[in-house]
């Protein structure tokens, strides 16, 4: 009698430790389908994001913060390059008054007054900018010389308004 306890128990310990490996690589076998589906997204992932560094490395080619040789001109005049661009930018916007065209926009507002949106600094002489009325919009090409004295000169070299669609 006690030799068929220890029978079933053994074969009841076989099945059980059986169920429990069976279990293990279908459990192991689901761990790595989705190890190997992760990795794939991640490698995917990580391409998407080499392509838009890259993208970005192009976009702000012609921007102030990546051109050395305009921070270096400002430098040398003992201006901080980057507090300078954003005295730029906010000076140019700021003349953005309410009620009153911004009047570095050559065009009169016809829906709304015009006012800059938007301003990047190209290099220490060049600026672009973009303007609306709320309707009708456009883009500048800026010109403007930073003075001994600290007074900064602007001059609209070119304008464009777009047309109403």
């Amino acid at each position: 009698m006690r030799s068929k306890i220890f029978l079933y128990l053994f074969i009841f310990a076989a099945l059980f430790i059986l169920f429990q490996f069976m279990n293990a690589k279908k459990a192991k076998e689901s761990y790595d389908t989705k190890i190997e589906n992760l990795k794939t997204r991640i490698t995917e992932k990580e391409a998407v994001v080499d392509s838009l560094i890259d993208v970005n490395l192009d976009l702000t080619y012609f921007s102030m913060e990546s051109n050395e040789d305009a921070a270096s001109y400002f430098e040398e005049m003992g201006y901080d390059a980057n507090k300078l661009a954003l005295t730029i930018s906010d000076k140019i916007i700021s003349e953005n008054k309410a009620g009153e065209d911004n009047p570095i926009v050559p065009y009169v507002g016809m829906e709304g007054k015009m006012a800059i949106n938007k301003v990047r600094l190209l290099n220490h002489r060049w600026i672009i900018a973009d303007f609306t009325d709320g309707v009708y919009w456009g883009e500048l090409f800026i010109t403007y010389e930073v003075r001994k004295d600290g007074v900064i000169d602007f001059e609209v070299e070119k304008s464009f308004l777009y047309p109403r669609n």
